[in-house]
């Protein structure tokens, strides 16, 4: 009996706790992100922001989440009921579940697996599926206009992060998101490859639907997209899956660029600093970033949109995969 639960339960159980540990590490990510987003507008527009409920307004996430949970799920007499509630459970569960493999420190990932980065690809362009399922089974022009916006939007800008993703392969040789970050102990790849940062991180904007390309949602033609037909606690999955692929983003754009939880200077020590202490840090300052976009960048028009992804993006990730690979080889370095 003690062989089986040695042998079975007890890594079951540990994999358990490790995944309720990154599970509870998104939310609050979630949590304070709102917060920090509404914080970084107000003070780039010159006023207060949250500054009511609690100290600094810290609980205000909080209380939207309560009037959330407790608001009545209305769900339109014609719409497809069962599709409808599946649509924002889908689009949740894809955003949590490619956190699995994001390594916040040497050693600290659920599944160190060697295909991590294409299990994040892979998983993360499901996400698409729960938008147009939430969409068309609303019944509505509105909702479905907008999930067929986020289908061509997502499926466009895929395409470069691809290719972003192939350069800073070609210069580690693995697939393994713990061996990209151990690759850049002397350099990180911010510097050798900063234009596939710049396209990286437009594209991962363009991803997870962030301003000022939000335009599966854009309130000013479609009301409010995809999600105009939501409400209450389907509403805040929805949108707790969009802040999960924000961060997930940020983690990806750590890991790839940035050197993950790698300090920055080798003269700070891992024991005054923790790895994951400078993951944290670094995946702050992305998503400072992206608040700032939003709060700075007026939003494109869907032509302007598809024009970037497929004639400004696309050429360039191809040329920097063609370079890269060509200087790998050039000087006999590749891995």
């Amino acid at each position: 009996m003690m062989i089986f639960f040695m042998s079975y339960i007890l890594p079951l159980l540990i994999i358990f706790l490790q995944s309720a540990l990154v599970l509870l590490a998104v939310l609050l990510m979630a949590y304070f992100g709102i917060y920090a987003d509404r914080k970084i507008w107000a003070a780039v527009q010159l006023r207060r922001g949250p500054n009511v409920v609690g100290p600094f307004g810290l609980l205000q996430s909080a209380a939207d989440l309560l009037k959330l949970l407790f608001k009545e799920i209305i769900i339109p007499e014609k719409a497809n009921k069962m599709i409808f509630i599946l649509g924002p459970i889908v689009t949740c569960f894809v955003a949590l579940s490619s956190w699995a493999v994001i390594p916040f420190a040497d050693g600290w990932v659920v599944a160190d697996i060697n295909v991590g980065i294409l299990y994040i690809f892979a998983v993360s362009s499901l996400g698409v599926y729960g938008i147009i399922m939430g969409g068309w089974a609303s019944n509505s022009k509105y909702p479905f206009m907008g999930a067929m916006r986020s289908a061509a939007q997502m499926v466009s800008y895929e395409v470069s992060i691809g290719f972003v993703i192939i350069t800073v392969l070609l210069c580690v040789g693995s697939l393994n998101l713990s061996e990209i970050v151990n690759a850049q102990k002397n350099i990180w790849f911010i510097f050798p490859l900063f234009p596939m940062f710049i396209v990286f991180f437009v594209s991962a904007l363009a991803e997870t639907n962030r301003p000022p390309f939000d335009l599966p949602e854009a309130e000013a033609e479609l009301v409010a997209g995809y999600q105009t037909e939501y409400s209450s606690s389907l509403f805040m999955l929805y949108f707790l899956g969009e802040l999960a692929a924000t961060f997930l983003m940020c983690a990806m754009i750590t890991i790839l660029f940035l050197g993950g939880w790698l300090p920055p200077f080798n003269i700070f020590p891992f024991i005054l600093v923790p790895g994951i202490v400078w993951f944290f840090l670094k995946m702050a300052f992305i998503f400072y970033l992206f608040s700032m976009v939003k709060a700075l960048v007026p939003r494109y028009r869907y032509d302007q949109l598809m024009r970037l992804g497929w004639k400004v993006f696309l050429p360039i990730s191809l040329a920097c995969v063609v370079l890269t690979s060509s200087f790998l080889l050039f000087f006999n370095i590749a891995p």
